[in-house]
């Protein structure tokens, strides 16, 4: 089992598949032990990523402790995604991409509006709309991990915004270690090159070769 020493003690669950459309956001829950894999249907396509505990209302998953636990800004195969608590939630174990963010915050509407894009809704209201709908109450809409989002940290601090390579098809596939619900965004980012909302799918399995 990819990258998990233990098997979980449960049945084997079916598989999951759950389409987000541009501009969206959908939710799927994803038990210990699952691979989820998200992936873009669209060209450009970028999928702003966030997970929450059912258990513990103050457990998120958490892009700031995920950069200082793996010391690294770049998402790679291995790598341990991990909560606010810094635990590990999920293991990147497949990535066709190899080009997401570590760093930029998700969209609002007032932000898009001021930047010209009238009538898109942000990351936040629409992840925050989906976590009502769940009945959620995290402490806040944690600043997410932006899947297949291009950009580039010089070294004297620039953060520059590179055009999307996202093809359609590219996925990542991650074993997911703890039981969470994730909530993955399609709206548009409002970052120049990336600002081109696509087609999502999520999908779970046991294994990899199941997806």
């Amino acid at each position: 089992m990819l990258l998990l020493k233990e098997p979980p003690a449960r049945a084997a669950l079916p598989p999951q598949i759950i389409a987000v459309p541009a501009g969206e956001s959908r939710a799927i829950e994803v038990k210990a032990g699952q691979i989820l894999r998200i992936e873009a249907r669209q060209p450009g396509a970028v999928a702003s990523m966030f997970a929450f505990s059912r258990i513990n209302d103050d457990v998120y998953m958490s892009v700031h402790h995920t950069r200082v636990f793996s010391n690294s800004y770049v998402l790679q195969a291995g790598m341990r995604i991990v909560s606010n608590r810094r635990r590990a939630l999920m293991v990147l174990g497949k990535d066709t991409s190899g080009k997401h963010d570590l760093l930029l915050p998700a969209s609002t509407t007032p932000y898009l509006a001021e930047h010209g894009y009238a009538g898109q809704t942000g990351c936040v209201e629409s992840v925050g709309a989906v976590i009502a709908t769940l009945g959620l109450k995290p402490p806040k809409v944690p600043d997410p991990i932006n899947l297949f989002m291009h950009v580039a940290l010089h070294r004297d601090g620039c953060i520059e915004p590179l055009p999307n390579t996202t093809r359609a098809g590219d996925f990542i596939a991650c074993r997911v270690v703890t039981d969470m619900v994730f909530i993955v965004s399609a709206c548009c980012t409002g970052i120049a090159g990336n600002d081109t909302p696509g087609a999502l799918e999520l999908s779970t399995a046991e294994e990899l070769d199941e997806l």
